[in-house]
């Protein structure tokens, strides 16, 4: 139950071409405290319950626990949750023997494209396409949780 994953900008849109899956996205939080967070998801027609906890230091891994739930409790759910929800399109991406979740943000993120690639280990190397632009693995200005709460055109207005 932990999760390890490195988190990236995507510079282009390359990524879309390459996809082999595609599907929207609909969360919310109904806990977005920084030492755990309480997510409801909404993926394609499909509904999850999240839970995760805190950041290692380096921001590579944490705790994440998470269980499908019927769709119907899903959509009772969100309307319960904090203020705000992250909507995006997610893409999986096959890039040699990895393989990448890109977010395309929509909404109040408009314009954020986020890479995500689960590791095995913190050691674990990784190749990265060249649609892959810095590196954001531990920048609590990305995770959707902070996303929810400070969306990204509020960052492109400072």
């Amino acid at each position: 139950m932990l999760e390890i994953e490195r988190k990236y900008r995507v510079h282009n849109s390359d990524y879309k071409a390459l996809a082999t899956v595609t599907y929207r996205i609909v969360q919310g939080y109904l806990n977005s405290h920084p030492e755990r967070t309480v997510r409801v998801r909404i993926k394609a027609d499909r509904a999850f319950i999240t839970v995760k906890g805190k950041s290692s230091e380096s921001g590579l891994s944490r705790f994440e626990w998470e269980r499908e739930i019927a769709l119907a409790e899903a959509e009772q759910l969100l309307p319960l949750c904090e203020p705000g929800s992250i909507e995006k399109i997610r893409y999986i991406v096959p890039f040699l023997d990895q393989e990448f979740e890109v977010d395309e943000f929509l909404a109040d993120n408009k314009g954020l494209v986020v890479a995500e690639l689960e590791l095995k280990s913190e050691q674990q190397q990784v190749e990265l396409p060249a649609w892959v632009a810095k590196e954001v693995t531990g920048d609590v200005r990305y995770y959707n949780s902070s996303l929810m709460k400070q969306p990204y055109k509020q960052w492109l207005d400072q």
